[in-house]
């Protein structure tokens, strides 16, 4: 496959990003502001110490860059500076959870320019480098279609992305599938602090939920993580039930009320997320240990 691509930000979803693509055939450079000659070494990465090193790595005339790297100023300063830098006819994708509004400022400050632009929701956290991620790609067809291969190579036997429309739909897509996400986890959660609160029974939950892995209705990749939480942690000691939110909850709640849409699922979970930083509760060391389990978020340890 004669294909190059650059990855900037090796964190756990770039660099699973950055292997996955090498072990299928494609060239990969890297570059991480935090990373020196002897990480990208140990990684088997062909790194750079800054931008304008990791364009000069490419031998092909078209330059495609990853960008994976926090969503906000990061992103933005990032991008700003490919502007800058890149030429005619070379494609810029973020894969990162930027807002969808954002993502298309940056489509028509590229363009402007003759460069090329994808939002890319990327799904699949730090097991995606293993079973393959899920992509959801905004921006113009016959950009996406140059970029296939990629996207194909990512995902999960080739199945699990596509193209979603115009510029911002990949990154708008993804943030209901995170908003989904929310409502999911906080269902789960709830569920099993009921459990754990009926205390005549003397449930085990590490049994139940790996009881409901086999037929159930609620049988699940979330569910399969909260089964793996338990089996290392039963009662899940020394986890504080602190959840963060990253943003798209809040984007896909707004998007709800602009649209007219009840969303009373999501908005609920948003407020559960908010009330755990001043509470006590086994579900929301539950939530805790599945934003861990999937997305290798680090979790906040009680005294």
């Amino acid at each position: 496959m004669n294909i190059e691509i650059a990855i900037i930000g090796l964190g756990k979803m770039g660099l699973g990003i950055s292997n996955r693509l090498s072990k299928k055939g494609i060239k990969v450079y890297g570059y991480d502001s935090g990373w020196n000659e002897n990480l990208y070494k140990k990684n088997n990465i062909n790194g750079a110490n800054n931008l304008n090193d990791l364009i000069s790595l490419f031998e092909s005339s078209r330059k495609i860059i990853w960008v994976m790297v926090p969503s906000g100023k990061a992103t933005d300063d990032t991008i700003a500076n490919l502007n800058s830098i890149l030429n005619d006819g070379d494609i810029v994708i973020d894969g990162g959870n930027s807002n969808y509004k954002e993502s298309i400022k940056k489509y028509n400050l590229l363009k402007s320019n003759n460069i090329s632009f994808l939002d890319s929701g990327t799904s699949g956290g730090v097991w995606g480098e293993k079973e393959g991620y899920c992509l959801m790609v905004g921006g113009d067809k016959e950009v996406y279609e140059i970029c296939k291969p990629i996207f194909e190579a990512l995902s999960a036997d080739g199945k699990g992305y596509g193209y979603m429309g115009k510029s911002g739909s990949g990154h708008f897509v993804k943030m209901i599938h995170n908003g989904i996400e929310y409502g999911m986890m906080q269902s789960m959660a709830e569920g099993i602090e009921i459990l754990n609160q009926k205390k005549e029974y003397n449930l085990d939950l590490t049994q139940i939920t790996e009881i409901w892995k086999s037929g159930s209705v609620v049988r699940s990749w979330l569910l399969d993580l909260l089964n793996d939480a338990l089996k290392e942690n039963p009662n899940l000691d020394g986890i504080a039930p602190y959840v963060e939110d990253s943003g798209e909850g809040r984007w896909t709640i707004q998007e709800a009320i602009d649209l007219d849409v009840p969303a009373h699922s999501i908005t609920s979970s948003l407020y559960s997320r908010f009330y755990s930083r001043n509470s006590d509760s086994f579900s929301f060391k539950v939530l805790s240990s599945l934003r861990n389990q999937f997305g290798g978020h680090n979790m906040k340890k009680s005294n």
